[in-house]
């Protein structure tokens, strides 16, 4: 999450921007009814003329403040809908005291107002998602033929469709190898600067992410040389080739992120962390060890004693409790010093994770 103070005179606010599902969640958690919620969104206007019916409108992009009436997440936890009453605008045609609702995606960016100083929890629960050097990544798996890019942003991925080098012929004249290569790393290059951007006005997130080169063959190693000398060139403390991984395309992403390679060079990742605690309980289910809790009964009893040492949770859990219920049990559980992490669908650790119950756990001692 990007987190910038906003000072006035008499009164505090926060700019954010979520970067995974795990920060959209972090601000479900963080806005209450009556906060001022500032964002960016689109209302249709109408215009009335004289004698005649209002028109059907335009949907206009306009700039809001909300004072909040209602917060909740989509079954999806992609999205995040605040519903309220504007309070300000910077549009003379949207009425002020008119009822809207702003939709926050990952990447969006809005201003939290609570008109009143922050609460040392409400400040702990927003930084604690404070994003680092170490927790977005830009994935790239190639070979000689094809190429996927990704970005893995905390727990979420967002995969680009395949690039082809046209080296069988189906996408560049054959007229020269080299003038094929060069530009088909020339389209890798300027999709790797496209997310290397967050945000839904292209607000640089002054996080670079790290960016990690795999796939078999020699291809992978000329396009770590071209992004050192193309301009501009890429910093090598952030460019790396990763070996172990001879599968490109979107279905080299997907090997990789299973990998053990992965879990060596994303150490700092919240997805390893995920993956680490389904492996703990897998060799605790394996060895007879009872220090995990699955689903929601079991995590609720073992967070009620304070047993909790970290826990995951996918968008599945929404289908068996309600939304106010998972915020009392994670406000409780982090109490208690443990660690969450909120994964979605989009990979692989998303899917185990709704298998095994929508929200897992791993104790620090076994619990009756």
């Amino acid at each position: 999450m990007i987190i910038k103070d906003v000072k006035g005179s008499s009164e505090k606010a926060y700019y954010v921007i979520p970067e995974d599902a795990d920060d959209l969640f972090t601000v479900r958690r963080i806005i209450e009814k009556d906060d001022q919620v500032i964002s960016v969104t689109s209302r249709v206007i109408k215009q009335v003329k004289e004698y005649s019916r209002p028109d059907k409108g335009d949907r206009v992009k306009i700039r809001v403040a909300l004072n909040v009436e209602k917060v909740s997440l989509d079954s999806l936890v992609d999205r995040l809908r605040v519903s309220g009453i504007i309070t300000n605008t910077d549009n003379d045609l949207v009425p002020r005291g008119a009822h809207h609702s702003l939709t926050i995606q990952i990447g969006d960016s809005i201003t939290i107002d609570k008109r009143r100083e922050w609460q040392a929890s409400e400040i702990a629960i927003l930084k604690r998602s404070l994003g680092n050097v170490g927790s977005s990544f830009i994935l790239v798996a190639i070979d000689n033929r094809e190429a996927a890019v990704a970005k893995l942003s905390g727990t979420h991925l967002n995969i680009i469709q395949n690039i082809y080098s046209g080296y069988s012929g189906k996408r560049y004249p054959q007229h020269s190898l080299h003038d094929s290569q060069e530009t088909f790393l020339g389209d890798i290059a300027r999709m790797i600067r496209s997310l290397d951007r967050t945000g839904g006005e292209n607000i640089s997130t002054g996080i670079e992410a790290r960016i990690l080169v795999f796939g078999p063959g020699e291809t992978k190693r000329n396009l770590y040389n071209f992004l050192m000398t193309d301009k501009p060139s890429i910093n090598n403390e952030r460019l790396s080739i990763v070996n172990g991984v001879d599968v490109a395309g979107e279905d080299g992403i997907l090997v990789f992120l299973r990998s053990d390679s992965a879990k060596d060079v994303m150490i700092t990742s919240k997805i390893v962390a995920v993956s680490k605690i389904i492996d703990e309980i897998m060799r605790q289910v394996q060895k007879g060890v009872l220090k995990y809790a699955m689903g929601i009964k079991e995590v609720s009893n073992a967070a009620s004693v304070g047993a909790i040492e970290s826990l995951a949770f996918s968008d599945s859990i929404y289908s068996n409790a309600e939304e106010d219920t998972i915020i009392q049990l994670l406000n409780k559980v982090e109490r208690h010093g443990a660690s969450t992490y909120a994964v979605d669908s989009s990979t692989d650790m998303g899917l185990r994770v709704s298998s095994l119950g929508g929200i897992i756990a791993v104790l620090r001692y076994q619990i009756s």
